[in-house]
């Protein structure tokens, strides 16, 4: 009985404390990508950090509803377009361009590697 108890608690504890996490690393990655100076590739044309963190917000007040997760944030809001379905990339001086998704998703596990790591 203690036992269960236990588990039940500290599920519960992990659960909310992941929640918690959330809205911190979805701002982090928001800032992430305005201070990136990297360029952000929507539709076949080409656009600022600053616009890309303007429409990534845009996206994601509107899907807010929907995010359960961080990573749910990435798929709705800096992903792809709705309208299109193409994916949207980012490109980064001396890097290869890559999916804005795959740039984020790397940015996300290397910022909790690092606060696992604190």
């Amino acid at each position: 009985m203690k036992y269960s108890i236990l588990v039940i608690t500290t599920t519960l504890f992990m659960s909310v404390s992941a929640e918690a996490e959330i809205p911190s690393e979805i701002a982090y990655l928001l800032d992430y990508v305005e201070h990136s100076g990297c360029e952000y590739e929507r539709n076949g044309n080409f656009h600022s950090a600053k616009d890309a963190r303007a429409h990534i917000m845009k996206k994601y007040k509107y899907y807010q509803d929907d995010i359960e997760s961080t990573e749910d944030f990435i798929r709705y809001a800096a992903n792809k377009s709705a309208l299109s379905g193409k994916h949207y990339k980012i490109h980064c001086s001396g890097q290869e361009a890559m999916r804005s998704r795959d740039w984020l998703i790397i940015e996300l596990n290397r910022l909790r590697r690092e606060k696992a790591a604190n």
